[in-house]
């Protein structure tokens, strides 16, 4: 049995919500690449190494913000454009409420106080988990038309 997908026109707010993130990633890359400049960090250099930068943890702070985002982009990019083939509009919430999340994780770590990236940021791993659960109800609903 084969099953036809018919995309939403709603489905325009799960792009609209992809392309945010995207010039999202941009702003924070541009704030790593001020952070390089300023605490002299120069590439190939990924981390900086505190016996010989006095600011590395805060740049390193800053760098980290930017790479966690990073490595949870398959996971954000994937949850959100599978579900919102079915859920949109929720999608399209979640997807949004998960870009304000990690504007203010990224925010917060690169205060260089780690546990300041979770005091609303934190919301992003809520909103993750809700795109994950709307993936897994549009899988369901698959199989079950099976």
């Amino acid at each position: 049995m084969a099953l036809t997908l018919e995309i939403p026109k709603e489905y325009g707010y799960v792009v609209a919500v992809l392309v945010s993130y995207i010039f999202f990633n941009f702003w924070m890359s541009f704030q790593v690449g001020k952070a390089r400049r300023k605490y002299k960090v120069f590439y190939p250099t990924l981390y900086a190494l505190e016996s010989e930068n006095k600011d590395a943890k805060l740049f390193n702070c800053i760098q980290r913000g930017h790479q966690n985002s990073l490595e949870m982009v398959p996971v954000f990019f994937a949850t959100l454009l599978v579900s919102g083939l079915q859920y949109p509009v929720v999608a399209a919430g979640l997807g949004a409420l998960y870009n304000v999340g990690r504007f203010f994780y990224f925010k917060g770590y690169s205060t260089g106080v780690p546990d300041n990236r979770l005091k609303i940021g934190g919301i992003s791993f809520l909103a993750l988990f809700g795109l994950i659960f709307l993936t897994a109800a549009f899988a369901t609903s698959l199989i079950l038309k099976a």
